[in-house]
């Protein structure tokens, strides 16, 4: 049971335009490379085998400072989740917005990831004192701490609020597709273990950071009311700008005949031209297309999040404080899910896991129905003690189902256009899940579910979960993959001498 408005996160996952003749041939494990390259990367310096000694691995993947720079503004995305009770609260309370309007705006904020791929090319196009990636998680974290500062202090209408969460949402969006262009060149042409190794540290870092803040995103809430948890929170992205340095990166030295590229200039121009017929090239294909087309039907189904959100805290009387709780729980369970992908789950092929997991997943949404109608209370289950319970079980499957949408869209680039690929791929996928939520809230005003008024909640919960079979049919559009039996990847932590 969802029983908060999520703010959006990287729902996940997209990446900086990386230009992939900058990165190391296998095989070059103790060379570096240096070579010339074109206007839109100048040259730069890159090796493979930075780092190759006494090396800790978890999940399978080598914690390398590059690797620490991108777990870690991962789990700055699982802490920034100490806001999300305190805005829906905000909305809820303060504004006194109904579960329509609360959805919209949650929507509105969405809106800076679905045009990922632009921010990949800014970043790749426009280095910033000489640094594609440093310079923009800089720049990231003090635009995340702007927005929060803003909400602790000057925001007072539902515009100004959506305004600030969008600026956040817009730092959380950047920095994501910075550091997911490291992800992304690293399970190019790996197999489909070490992909869903990559983002089971990625995703595991960001469930972490979620239950380091989980009870405290409560309980702040009840003590100190929902200003002070904002000016907490608009800490927390300074972190992003800290970590910057971990970042090995070779600056960006821009050649002569390569000056004329100035936003605005015809070269400009021309240059976004060419990039944007090749991003349409490689997405018309049907191996491309196709998956990508299931992708975005999937996400693009109907939520009641909102309205369940009003329902727990308006009728059943839901505490912050409580709420955090089951928030500290929602996060375990997304470690659980993490470690149940990486542990059995990513050998398994896509399709099969698909099928199970969208099958389960709408027969347990159903769930809700007993929690909306009292019927728990008639199995001697009190509402909190479900509310944990259903929270725990849906949100271990949910995770586990969304990791392989990302070992997906990672694997079907092709060589060349991985990163801008990749940040499409997820921006699609992101659009779906906005629609989903707008389609959501399109339900909720038509059944008349109010702040105050409930009576059909019952309907949308079991129109959503049936919704969800929807995309079913379509499994066909998805690759076919054979498991990677010869794997030895483990989600333990080791000590790697070589």
């Amino acid at each position: 049971m969802s029983v908060s408005i999520s703010m959006p996160r990287r729902d996940s996952e997209s990446e900086l335009l990386l230009d992939p003749r900058n990165r190391v041939k296998k095989g070059d494990a103790s060379t570096m490379n240096v070579e010339e390259d074109t206007c839109s990367s100048s040259k730069t310096v890159s090796h493979k085998n930075r780092y190759s000694v006494n090396l800790i691995t978890c999940f399978g993947v080598d914690l390398t400072p590059d690797n620490i720079a991108v777990a870690m503004v991962y789990f700055v995305q699982g802490v920034l989740g100490i806001s999300r009770l305190a805005v829906s609260f905000y909305l809820k309370d303060d504004l006194h917005l109904d579960p329509a309007e609360t959805a919209v705006i949650t929507g509105f904020s969405s809106l800076p990831w679905l045009v990922k791929p632009l921010y990949g090319f800014i970043s790749d196009s426009f280095p910033l004192f000489g640094y594609r990636r440093r310079s923009y998680l800089v720049l990231s974290g003090l635009l995340g701490a702007l927005s929060w500062c803003l909400m602790a202090t000057f925001v007072g209408s539902k515009y100004d609020t959506a305004f600030c969460i969008l600026l956040g949402s817009l730092s959380v969006a950047f920095s994501d597709v910075v550091v997911d262009s490291m992800v992304v060149e690293r399970a190019r042409g790996e197999s489909q273990s070490m992909s869903g190794s990559l983002q089971s540290l990625c995703w595991g870092s960001s469930a972490f950071g979620g239950i380091v803040s989980a009870y405290f995103s409560g309980s702040l809430v009840a003590a100190y009311g929902v200003r002070f948890v904002f000016g907490v929170t608009a800490l927390l992205p300074l972190i992003t700008s800290a970590v910057a340095v971990l970042v090995k990166e070779q600056r960006v030295v821009v050649p002569a005949r390569c000056q004329d590229l100035s936003l605005g200039s015809p070269g400009f121009f021309e240059s976004s031209k060419n990039s944007v017929i090749q991003l349409w090239d490689a997405v018309k294909q049907p191996d491309v297309l196709l998956p990508t087309l299931f992708i975005f039907v999937w996400q693009a189904t109907p939520k009641s999040d909102s309205a369940m959100f009003f329902f727990t805290t308006n009728k059943l009387g839901f505490t912050p404080e409580f709420l955090g709780r089951v928030k500290l729980v929602t996060s375990v369970a997304s470690l659980l899910g993490v470690g149940l992908y990486n542990g059995f789950l990513k050998n398994v092929p896509l399709r099969k896991i698909f099928l199970v997991t969208t099958v389960i997943g709408a027969v347990l949404g159903m769930t809700q129905v007993l929690l909306v109608t009292g019927l728990n209370r008639q199995f001697g289950i009190s509402d909190e003690w479900f509310a944990i319970g259903d929270s725990l079980i849906i949100t271990v499957l949910g995770q586990a189902s969304f990791m392989p949408v990302l070992v997906l869209a990672a694997r079907i680039c092709p060589e060349g256009m991985e990163a801008t690929l990749f940040a499409t791929l997820m921006s699609i996928s992101n659009g779906g899940s906005v629609l989903g939520g707008l389609i959501g809230a399109g339900l909720t005003k038509l059944f008349g579910v109010t702040k105050d008024k409930f009576d059909n909640l019952a309907f949308i919960i079991i129109l959503c979960n049936l919704s969800s079979l929807l995309p079913l049919p379509l499994l066909g559009l998805l690759p076919q993959d054979k498991p990677d039996t010869s794997s030895k990847d483990t989600g333990d932590i080791e000590i790697k001498t070589s």
